[in-house]
Order: structure tokens, then C-alpha cells, then sequence
């Protein structure tokens, strides 16, 4: 075989690995200190998609004007979408502030998490 059908093979056979490759993205989902429970759980909804897709999330809370002297608001909202997608994704990292917004990153998990099967019920014979 020659050089220029050797480089032409491997060349071949990178495209065809790259195609079975699945890249991931980083999706970001943006809310407010105090978005309403509808919107949160519409949002939630998204993010939990993109995470079965295989895809990251960047969740983030937007404050504007005096809202960010209250960035507990914002640090409990990502705790609960945090606990809420726990089935899915798991955090990369704590909660952090820069600037005027508040973001986490949620990656996928690998496998789903295990739950703990419920105890067997114990039936007691009638005498």
C-alpha cells in the first residue's frame, strides 16, 4: 500500500469516528430572584431535557437594580433546581456570584441514580 492510500484510510476512518461522537453543549436556562412557579417549573422542564440529551445546563438568576441585596432569593432558587433535577444531572460546583448574576452548571449523569427499593411487606398468615 502506498503513502497516499495509508493517509487517505486514516483519514477515512477519523471522519467516520467523529460522526459517531455526540458533542456536548452547554445550554443555559435564565431566571429571576422571583419567578413565579409556573415559569419555574416550565424552565425546570427544559433543563431537564437537555440533560437527557446529554447536554449541560447553566442555570442562571438575573438581578437587576436592588434586587441583588437579596441573593439568598437567588442562591435558594438553583438549590431547588438543583434537588429538583438530582435524578438527571449532577452540580459541578456550588453557586456562584459575578456581577449581577448568579450561575451553576448541571451536568448529565452518567447512569440514573439508584434508588433505594422500597422494604418488602411482610403479610401476616390468617390462623
Amino acid at each position: 500500500m502506498d503513502y497516499g492510500e495509508y493517509t487517505y484510510q486514516e483519514k477515512k476512518k477519523k471522519n467516520e469516528a467523529k460522526k459517531k461522537q455526540h458533542r456536548m453543549e452547554v445550554k443555559e436556562v435564565k431566571f429571576r430572584p422571583n419567578t413565579d412557579d409556573h415559569d419555574y417549573n416550565f424552565k425546570k422542564n427544559h433543563a431537564l431535557r437537555f440533560l437527557q440529551e446529554g447536554n449541560k445546563v447553566k442555570a442562571v438568576v438575573f438581578f437587576r437594580g436592588r434586587e441583588i441585596t437579596h441573593s439568598d432569593l437567588g442562591h435558594k432558587l438553583l438549590a431547588n433546581l438543583a434537588k429538583d433535577v438530582d435524578d438527571f444531572g449532577e452540580i459541578e460546583g456550588r453557586p456562584r456570584l459575578e456581577g449581577r448574576q448568579m450561575h451553576i452548571i448541571i451536568g448529565p449523569r452518567k447512569t440514573k441514580k439508584k434508588e433505594t427499593p422500597p422494604p418488602p411487606v411482610q403479610t401476616q398468615a390468617a390462623s
